[in-house]
């Protein structure tokens, strides 16, 4: 959250947390992984092992460069906003009539996108020809770019920067995520049977195997809705047995 947010001195400065739980999706994404390595492991040596998972680790280790920028250099990150530490023009501009990222990665790109937006002097000034240079001069350079942006819509920007093979997309709502042809193709959206509801809907997985494709059985149960069955099941306790710890509220 320290390098998260909008910059000192602009409107609405100060840390701001992610839109999502970054730290659980990480630890359940590294845990996974964990647990695949420990299973390879496992092939080879014919033994387990304990594997210790700290949400703190992961979300450490999600610092990725801008940890390595603090290691290498000594400077702490300070919050940007929407633009990258390392690399500009890589952030949000407002197109006419709504939010375009450019994400501009080297300096052919560098010279392609301003050939795309109609300033090409600005990829020969030598303020701005190289990286290192940029990412110094982004001061002066960025609002000549925001105000170039906000001469189209992102509808009409979209088509020249990719020509030009500059990464670019729209800042899309919810509603529009899914609705996005791209979106709907993969079906990221699934509708599920529920005990209370009927049907529900839900986010797919984004694994996609061809021997074992991911199985939507069902949604997320209501509270206890499977006690019966798992008391019985994997403990082996008999109907009258739970109907007694029902009773007494152990259940």
């Amino acid at each position: 959250m320290s390098y998260t947010g909008q910059a000192d001195g602009e409107p609405g400065a100060g840390p701001m947390k992610s839109g999502v739980a970054i730290g659980d999706l990480m630890t359940g994404l590294y845990t996974a992984t964990a647990i695949l390595a420990a299973l390879e492991h496992r092939h080879t040596s014919g033994e387990g092992q304990y594997i210790d998972m700290s949400l703190l680790d992961c979300i450490v280790a999600t610092n990725s460069y801008q940890a390595q920028n603090y290691f290498t250099s000594g400077r702490v990150p300070q919050r940007l906003g929407n633009a990258h530490p390392n690399l500009v023009p890589y952030q949000v501009f407002r197109g006419s009539d709504a939010d375009i990222i450019v994400a501009v990665g080297n300096d052919a790109q560098y010279a392609a996108f301003c050939g795309a937006i109609g300033r090409p002097e600005l990829a020969s000034d030598p303020r701005y020809a190289r990286s290192g240079e940029r990412t110094r001069n982004r001061g002066s350079l960025v609002p000549v770019i925001a105000d170039v942006m906000r001469a189209r819509t992102v509808t009409e920007w979209i088509p020249l920067l990719e020509a030009a093979g500059v990464p670019c997309g729209p800042v899309n709502s919810m509603r529009q995520v899914f609705a996005d042809p791209q979106v709907r193709h993969r079906r990221m959206q699934v509708r599920l049977p529920h005990t209370a509801a009927g049907e529900v809907p839900a986010v797919a997985s984004p694994l996609r195997l061809s021997a074992t494709p991911v199985c939507y059985g069902r949604a997320a149960p209501l509270l206890g809705e499977h006690t019966d069955a798992i008391l019985q099941g994997q403990l082996g306790l008999s109907p009258a047995r739970i109907a007694e710890l029902r009773a007494r509220g152990v259940i």
